[in-house]
């Protein structure tokens, strides 16, 4: 099931958001006894862990049983301000009391590209028991996405290698305009979700998001078209000001 929805701004957006993450987490605790979620980076993620972790939300999750990755990260020590680690350690981890025995990060302390990927895929491996090959990507209850303005999304950059990794759950990925590394989930892993939640708002973004959503299907210049999930639910959640181009009203 594929659905798009418009907000009238962040607010909106982010409180639907909200209320989706819990009602995902409550059925997957409910039916499995965990709720197991890749989180991304960006700001409008940013602004939903504070609503998660405020009074209106922080109840309304067992939080024990509540099992936390990472789409994508910077090439970054994790205690740097540009570490999606960190946004999610001060804006949800520590204001819910979430202890690393509840999360996997990537490992950028290694200072070396490959070995960090291979780390976290090997974490992913190790906590989701993937033995078989019929078991070989893990199954979240939710991934959480944004979408860049160049239409890359988790760190699947346009026209970069990690785009064509069809065996490996996650990957370095060297992106030649950023004159550096990155980190991120691959398509068979994410497309793997039961779940799969877009947040994106901006302006900036607008016409990249018409080309996504509307557009010709080219997603070696917009990865964003890749993400289709093959036995699972997709929400692109948007605001007015990124969606005033879209021929479609979405709701």
């Amino acid at each position: 099931m594929n659905q798009v929805k418009i907000f009238p701004n962040i607010e909106n957006l982010n409180t639907f958001a909200a209320k989706k993450f819990v009602e995902i987490a409550n059925n997957a605790i409910e039916k499995c006894g965990v709720f197991t979620v890749a989180l991304a980076g960006g700001s409008t993620p940013k602004s939903l862990y504070k609503l998660l972790s405020s009074e209106n939300f922080r109840d309304k999750v067992d939080w024990r049983n509540a099992f936390f990755y990472f789409g994508d990260e910077r090439n970054v020590l994790p205690t740097d301000i540009s570490s999606n680690f960190k946004v999610a350690k001060e804006n949800l981890f520590d204001p819910l009391k979430i202890t690393e025995q509840n999360y996997n990060r990537w490992e950028t302390e290694f200072l070396n590209a490959e070995k960090t990927a291979a780390s976290y895929e090997t974490g992913i491996y190790n906590t989701f028991a993937l033995f078989d090959e019929e078991e070989r990507f893990p199954r979240f209850d939710l991934i959480l996405l944004g979408m860049g303005a160049d239409g890359h999304t988790a760190s699947l950059f346009p026209f970069t290698e990690a785009l064509h990794e069809t065996e490996k759950i996650a990957v370095a990925n060297y992106v030649e305009k950023l004159n550096d590394w990155r980190f991120t989930l691959t398509f068979p892993a994410i497309n793997n979700a039961r779940n799969i939640i877009f947040l994106v708002a901006g302006d900036e973004k607008a016409e990249t998001l018409r080309e996504v959503l509307e557009g010709e299907f080219e997603p070696e210049k917009f990865p964003s078209q890749n993400i289709r999930p093959k036995d699972g639910n997709l929400f692109w959640l948007i605001d007015e000001n990124v969606a005033k181009l879209l021929s479609n009203d979405g709701n």
